[in-house]
């Protein structure tokens, strides 16, 4: 949007400058001089008119000249301050990517401990089943034996 306004007002400056110079032109002197006509003081009228509006050109040219130089700074500050807030905006996705990553890391780890706590959890029941057997196989064991003993 700044590039659009700077271009505009270049333009209107090559304008007013393409103007001027060609005001200035010996062409558009011959012009206004060449009908000798024209009493004396018709064209002398008309030559204080063409300096007066080359001077006002030359005035228009030297402020739009300045209003430009003045505006660099400030374009300067602007695009330092959208380029300050381009990289906060950068950070900010940076830091937020981050989050999502260490969610995501602790989601994974927080799965993996429960994976642990149930595989656990299994070797554990499946430990209390064995040991049950073998109690419940111990009796049975020894009434054997004792059959055995006996024959």
């Amino acid at each position: 949007m700044l590039n659009r306004s700077c271009m505009f007002q270049l333009w209107l400056l090559i304008i007013v400058f393409a103007k001027t110079l060609l005001i200035n032109s010996p062409t558009y002197a011959q012009t206004i001089q060449a009908n000798p006509q024209q009493p004396e003081s018709f064209q002398e009228r008309m030559r204080q008119q063409q300096e007066q509006r080359t001077q006002q050109t030359q005035e228009q040219l030297k402020e739009t000249w300045l209003r430009l130089y003045n505006q660099e700074p400030q374009l300067k500050i602007q695009q330092q301050e959208f380029t300050r807030q381009r990289q906060e905006l950068i950070r900010q996705q940076q830091f937020r990517v981050q989050q999502e990553e260490t969610r995501l890391q602790q989601q994974e780890f927080t799965q993996q401990q429960q994976l642990r706590l149930q595989q656990q959890k299994l070797r554990q029941d499946q430990q209390i089943r064995q040991q049950q057997e073998l109690r419940l196989q111990q009796p049975r064991q020894q009434q054997f034996i004792q059959k055995q003993d006996k024959l």
